[in-house]
């Protein structure tokens, strides 16, 4: 409990513990004590100080026991490892054999690929006239340059002036583009006016994901 007097620590309250014995067992008179009050508590520590020192010794053998598993373990897999190389590279070693030692079994028909699930994360860089750069990641990876599994590129539609649209089909089709950023160039006509970009992922089955959110930029004149 908070503020207990005994500490919660072993080492602690073995300390403790030497030190109330021995204090006390000096000082019966004037802790108004005699012998047979303390006997409880010197019967307990005579316990305790059998069981402790096991503890501490068992504890001891258990970070041994372990530091040596775990060495033998290493050694183990070092071992293995090599040649479960040379089983996998064997033309005499087949899928049942592979399955019935426990190693990987090579996927000869890969799963296809789904939907893209997740979305692109875009900013426009609109510091150069009449142009545009649109950098873009995935939102699960924000930092990274990587695009999700399977996909090819993200695809970039776009509405100049107006107000933000409401509908992608407001927006135009721009380009899929397989590698951020994109770049986009207008002419001085369209100059102060506002750019809305909306994007979504594309995989090599032409199969979209869902829009990203809607990023906006003047167009510098």
């Amino acid at each position: 409990m908070a503020n207990d007097y005994i500490p919660r620590g072993d080492a602690e309250f073995n300390g403790w513990l030497a030190n109330f014995v021995t204090y006390a067992n000096a000082n019966l008179a004037g802790l108004g004590l005699v012998a047979g009050d303390m006997t409880p508590v010197t019967t307990a520590q005579t316990t305790w100080n059998s069981k402790y020192p096991a503890h501490i010794a068992a504890a001891a053998a258990a970070v041994s026991a372990r530091e040596g598993k775990d060495i033998a373990r290493t050694g183990v897999e070092a071992a293995v490892r090599p040649l479960v190389r040379r089983l996998q590279a064997s033309p005499s070693v087949d899928d049942t054999e592979r399955a019935a030692l426990g190693i990987t079994v090579p996927d000869k028909e890969p799963s296809p690929v789904g939907p893209p699930t997740t979305r692109p994360v875009a900013t426009v860089d609109a510091s150069q006239r009449l142009q545009h750069t649109i950098d873009f990641t995935d939102e699960t990876t924000p930092t990274r340059r990587a695009k999700p599994a399977g996909v090819i590129g993200a695809e970039l539609w776009v509405k100049v002036d107006g107000p933000p649209p409401v509908d992608p089909g407001e927006l135009t089709f721009l380009a899929v583009d397989t590698r951020a950023p994109y770049t986009r160039d207008y002419d001085g006509a369209q100059g102060n006016k506002i750019a809305h970009y909306m994007l979504r992922w594309i995989n090599s089955r032409g199969e979209v994901g869902p829009w990203s959110a809607t990023v906006s930029a003047t167009i510098g004149a």
